[in-house]
């Protein structure tokens, strides 16, 4: 088992710098596995997503890198506030860093977390394996209400059946880490359509919420695995695209 995510290999002598593709994790037996969310991309897509890509047309894709960097920029803030750093909205010029968008998905988790308290166990762990045959990377290992969560944290506009897929694939790669087994896992939904704190005993807010799964993990576990064959049977030996730039240039 290995936790390497996503090298960088950099060869001075030769002036370049190799990025290894972002959809692959690397074993200790130097052998690249699929990320378990590369292989859900091979889950049945909803009526609505299809709905929503005529409707959207060529802009589709850049709506969908946007929202990417939103949800990395959302990440990175939630980890760097959970080990404990200053996060401030503001640079040193006063000028704003973060989007409306993001910062508002930030304060959120801060609220999170200071109405309940979670204890956070562990925090963005890449894991890897080539007995299960893919990686993934878990957003955090909490502690709440007396249960150890493994929880993930979404900013998307919808939730999606397969989210819970992704999650059964990391308990799964959590076990054979040797990791302490986790009681459940959760999604915090960012970006949900809550509009009150909700009733006795619900972990929400005004535009976010903790949602936990409607059925056992195994049987999220089976369908991830016939996604996985089926993702297989249509990937036989694909190999990561490693990208290769040039470390400087002089005219």
């Amino acid at each position: 088992m290995s936790i390497v995510k996503n090298p960088i290999f950099i060869d001075k002598e030769k002036n370049t710098i190799e990025f290894a593709d972002v959809r692959y994790y690397q074993a200790d037996n130097g052998e690249y596995y699929p990320s378990a969310t590369t292989i859900l991309d091979a889950y049945p897509k909803s009526f609505a997503f299809y709905e929503w890509l005529k409707r959207e047309g060529d802009n589709a894709d850049e709506i969908r890198d946007e929202a990417g960097k939103t949800g990395s920029i959302v990440h990175q803030l939630t980890e760097a506030y959970d080990l404990g750093a200053e996060i401030s909205l503001l640079d040193e010029a006063d000028g704003r860093k973060y989007r409306q968008s993001e910062w508002n998905m930030f304060e959120k988790y801060v609220e999170f977390c200071e109405r309940f308290n979670p204890k956070i166990i562990d925090t963005e762990t890449s894991m890897v394996s080539p007995k299960l045959g893919y990686g993934g990377t878990r957003d955090r290992i909490i502690e709440l209400d007396g249960k150890r969560i493994l929880l993930d944290i979404k900013t998307s506009n919808l939730m999606h059946k397969h989210f819970w897929l992704q999650l059964a694939s990391y308990v799964k790669l959590n076990e054979e880490l040797g990791s302490e087994k986790v009681d459940t896992v959760a999604i915090l939904w960012l970006n949900a359509k809550t509009r009150t704190e909700g009733k006795k005993g619900q972990i929400q807010g005004i535009g976010w919420q903790l949602i936990f799964p409607d059925k056992e993990i195994d049987y999220y576990w089976r369908l991830f695995r016939a996604t996985q064959a089926l993702w297989m049977e249509e990937n036989a030996g694909y190999k990561p695209r490693n990208i290769v730039y040039q470390l400087k240039y002089k005219k």
